[in-house]
Order: structure tokens, then C-alpha cells, then sequence
């Protein structure tokens, strides 16, 4: 069945993209979600002229995410956590963390697009992915000490 998106959707696809599901993910969960329409002639016909309209628009949104991706760079955080004599945390480091601490490093990024490499139990050293864009991704080391 194919759908065209309403909304980015993890897994499946980005806003505007015609995307081939199977049809009980697509009638029982993306339409009445609102997360898709049925990509019929016409609704086809109204995103590509949406596209085309909004071309300009994505280049500058693209942009914006380059250079939020160029100024974030190399940077590395550090996010404290409790940790106990074997090095091990009490509880895991979340995505709402590192959203915090690049927020007081003065970068906007929210946490829904923060996703790490491997689960973050033990204290030391780590990579999570940033997705700033569907064509822009960067990636943040982060080491995580005792509080």
C-alpha cells in the first residue's frame, strides 16, 4: 500500500515522502493517526506542487541545520550521573540529558532527535547520533563522570 506522510515518521519516512507499507500498518495505525494519506493520483498531484512551493523554504532549513551541525563540531559533554563503586550507574543516561547539556552549551536541539549508539549504563566514554535534518545527521561524544 503506498501512503504519502504527513509527518516524519521514525522508521518509515520523512514529511512528503511516498513510502510503500504494509496495508494494516498503514489503514489501522499512519491514517487514522494522521500521519499519512493514501497516495492517490491527486493527493500525489498536491504534494508534489507542496514540494515544489517549498523548495526554497528546505534549502534554508537544510542550511540552518548544517551550520548548527558545523558549530556543534567536536564538542564533548560531560553529563554527571550517580555511579557506584563498580562504575556502574544507578539508572541510564537519556536522551532529555544530553538535550540539557547542549542547551546550556547554547545549542538548541530537542530530544526527540537525539538517539544513542548503545545503551548508556556504565560511566566513561560515548557517541550519540543527532538527526538535525533527513539529509543532515551529526554525531556528539559525551563522557559520563560521577556526580
Amino acid at each position: 500500500m503506498e501512503v504519502i506522510l504527513k509527518d516524519d515518521v521514525k522508521g518509515v519516512g520523512y514529511k512528503n515522502d511516498i513510502v510503500t507499507v504494509k496495508p494494516g500498518f498503514g489503514r489501522n495505525y499512519l491514517i487514522p493517526q494522521g500521519f499519512a494519506v493514501i497516495a492517490d493520483k491527486s493527493n500525489k498531484k498536491i504534494v508534489a506542487e507542496n514540494i515544489r512551493q517549498a523548495a526554497h523554504k528546505a534549502e534554508k532549513i537544510k542550511a540552518d541545520a548544517q551550520s548548527l551541525a558545523d558549530s556543534i563540531g567536536d564538542l564533548t559533554l560531560e553529563i554527571p550521573a550517580k555511579v557506584g563503586e563498580t562504575g556502574k550507574i544507578f539508572g541510564s543516561v537519556t536522551t532529555n540529558q544530553l538535550s540539557e547539556a547542549l542547551k546550556a552549551k547554547g545549542f538548541d536541539v530537542d530530544r526527540k532527535r537525539i538517539s544513542f549508539d548503545q545503551d548508556v549504563k556504565t560511566a566513561g566514554e560515548y557517541t550519540a547520533s543527532i538527526n538535525l535534518h533527513k539529509e543532515v545527521k551529526h554525531t556528539v561524544k559525551f563522557n559520563v563522570v560521577a556526580e
